[in-house]
């Protein structure tokens, strides 16, 4: 799975570039999103893109040093960022626990948040999107990103958004400090439903037996307040990518 995605996602952002001069993607770790990394810095076809002219963000950050080898950041550097000709400009992690604003995560948040903000100004890739509530006209900007990758957790969540957790709820703001989160370290960063939402393409990858009942929660579309997954949706496309375990839940007619 993790081969075909890394093939697919050169595709996407070589077909970006060739439209809009400039590809952005959003990154995600864990198992799914690391494996993918891993896939990505090996794959035959890699030449295939112009990494310098690639935008990176990600979609959440565990607040913790930088450096730390449970950070998003640390775990793709390993897997991918080194492996590439990236320009350093061009990758934009989350804020560090040890960073300018130390332990204050909802500083660091908005941070990040200003900086989404000044991509999107400055046009990165070609054209930008709105975040916030339809018709908002001061709600937050951040870029039109090519594609944002997710991964799925057992519990339906998606980035750092948790089932019931305020972080879910938010409407307004494009990233915010998660504090208390159900799972190990408990702060993090997230990117909100809205900006998930202002991505062209949003891409959700699941493998194995123990994501199987959160994958057919989320594609029946229940409230994204109870299953954060299925408020992640793109402005142009949504894509499910599942192995056959994950998708064992699903209608036969589902994994068409």
């Amino acid at each position: 799975m993790a081969r075909a995605t890394a093939a697919r996602l050169i595709t996407a952002l070589a077909d970006a570039q060739t439209a809009r001069g400039g590809a952005s993607v959003v990154l995600t770790g864990g198992r799914n999103g690391n494996a993918l990394l891993a896939a990505l810095a090996q794959a035959p076809g890699r030449d295939g893109v112009d990494w310098s002219r690639v935008d990176l963000w990600w979609g959440d950050e565990r607040f913790l040093p930088d450096g730390d080898p449970d950070r998003n950041h640390t775990q793709a550097r390993e897997a991918f960022l080194d492996a590439v000709p990236l320009d350093p400009a061009r990758v934009h992690p989350m804020p560090a626990s040890d960073g300018p604003y130390g332990a204050d995560a909802a500083s660091a948040a908005a941070a990040y948040a200003a900086e989404l903000a000044e991509a999107a100004s400055a046009g990165n890739t070609g054209n930008t999107a709105s975040a916030g509530n339809a018709g908002n006209t001061a709600a937050p900007r951040v870029p039109a990103f090519d594609v944002l990758l997710l991964g799925l957790g057992p519990d339906t969540h998606v980035a750092s958004l948790f089932p019931g957790h305020p972080a879910v709820r938010e409407e307004e703001r494009t990233v915010v400090g998660v504090l208390e989160a159900p799972k190990p370290p408990p702060t993090r960063i997230s990117l909100t439903l809205p900006a998930l939402r202002a991505a062209r393409e949003v891409w959700l990858l699941a493998a194995g037996e123990d994501k199987a009942e959160a994958v057919a929660a989320a594609l029946e579309g229940a409230d994204p307040l109870r299953t954060p997954a299925s408020g992640a949706r793109g402005r142009e496309r949504t894509l499910w990518i599942l192995d056959e375990a994950a998708a064992a839940r699903l209608p036969a007619s589902a994994r068409e």
